[in-house]
């Protein structure tokens, strides 16, 4: 439901209704179904309506977490907006050897999908809405966080009504990267800087995409094409290019045609000729992993706990993986009456995604080291690790789980 005030106490007040926090609130809200819990939901922009655009901004699902959203009840609302990935393509720019990694010998009808970040926005924010146990404020932020005896005294800022006071059992922090709540309490951020960028836009192109996901390594980095939705007959796909940032303001200052012609370049004619190019956005990229990510009475959940390089387009699939393990592992604690803040609660729920997180942290990092330096020695590798990834069947199918999203779990617990 949505609400204008705020009651006194809370169990559990997530911080961030974007798409990490929206995510976890339904997933908790499914969890514990039928029991009297309280649960919170801030955000501070209002979110707006979805719109049909060429530049619509988008965001890669795993298999996984469409699996998740299924379980949920939002996939059927999701799916109108989003374009399923029958294949990925790997492969490395003036190097033999590609990994191709197909739906079809996976089992599945979808290695994953491409969602437009505004109707995903729009679905989530609905379901906050329309839920029974969640209260949903927004425009409001938490501006202070104090811990006390069992959870937390968290100073409210909504709209124009005067600050208040409410308690919380526990706080998920989901705020994003920048958490001015992270940073207050002290948490600190260990940071890679790859010194790269990334250059966002969506492109058309002359050939049909036949729902291929590429992955092109390059001299200049890694860049990715994923499938989009037809529009007006154009042929679409969403870029991503990763570039130095001693190069990322040449490239954003190139023309259009300019832009199109060094894209030509790197990627080849997979996708026949690329025709027209949609808005540019560039944003400096950095791993950044928290050093705590429980606290008694807080849990970070998303960037603000750990923020990836896009390359293998891990960073929300691996969000929604540590909200399911954390939203079931708060009903078990619920329904046993234990509390939701407590630290034994929250190890046990670290103590299920750690190797989750080590594993795709990894995965990420070391594929961008890997495939962004051009020593001798790692470029042979590359060419190899390619030729393996193709034709040898427990690499390959290791390799099409992980971007699958499709880690096997440490057993939970009954």
């Amino acid at each position: 439901m949505r609400v204008e005030t705020a009651q006194a106490h809370y169990d559990v007040v997530i911080v961030g209704g974007g798409l990490v926090g929206a995510s976890f609130a339904c997933m908790l809200a499914s969890q514990l179904a039928g029991m009297p819990v309280k649960i919170l939901v801030t955000e501070a922009i209002e979110s707006l309506q979805a719109s049909t655009s060429f530049d619509a901004r988008t965001t890669a699902l795993s298999y996984g977490s469409q699996q998740l959203y299924a379980r949920l009840g939002l996939w059927e609302a999701l799916a109108a907006y989003s374009t399923p990935i029958k294949k990925i393509h790997v492969s490395d720019r003036g190097h033999f050897g590609a990994a191709r990694i197909d739906q079809a010998e996976m089992g599945v009808d979808a290695l994953g999908y491409v969602a437009e970040n505004q109707h995903l926005g729009v679905v989530l924010t609905q379901a906050l809405k329309e839920s029974k146990a969640i209260d949903y404020l927004c425009p409001a932020k938490i501006t202070h966080m104090l811990p006390i005896s069992e959870g937390m005294q968290l100073q409210l800022q909504s709209a124009e009504d005067e600050a208040q006071f409410i308690s919380a059992g526990l706080v998920v922090l989901a705020d994003g990267g920048k958490s001015s709540l992270s940073a207050t309490a002290g948490i600190r951020q260990q940071v890679t800087d790859y010194e790269q960028s990334a250059i966002i836009a969506n492109v058309a192109f002359s050939d049909e995409h036949h729902n291929i996901a590429y992955e092109r390594f390059t001299d200049t980095g890694p860049l990715a094409v994923l499938p989009l939705q037809e529009l007006q007959g154009e042929n679409r796909g969403a870029l991503i290019w990763t570039v130095s940032q001693v190069d990322a303001s040449a490239m954003m200052a190139l023309d259009d045609a300019q832009f199109l012609n060094a894209l030509q370049a790197r990627f080849g004619h997979r996708l026949g000729m690329f025709t027209k190019l949609g808005a540019r956005a560039c944003y400096p990229l950095r791993l950044s992993v928290a050093n705590e990510q429980v606290r008694p009475g807080l849990v970070l959940l998303g960037n603000v706990a750990h923020s990836l390089h896009p390359v293998a387009g891990q960073g929300l699939n691996l969000a929604l993986r540590d909200a399911d393990v954390l939203a079931h592992t708060l009903s078990q604690a619920f329904a046993a009456g234990e509390g939701l803040g407590s630290m034994c609660v929250l190890q046990q729920y670290m103590a299920q995604q750690s190797s989750d997180q080590l594993l795709t942290t990894r995965f990420s990092h070391y594929t961008t080291r890997l495939f962004s330096n051009k020593h001798p020695a790692l470029v042979w590798a590359r060419k190899f690790g390619l030729f393996s990834i193709d034709l040898v069947p427990v690499f390959k199918r290791s390799f099409a789980r992980q971007a699958m999203g499709l880690v096997t779990p440490k057993k939970r617990s009954a």
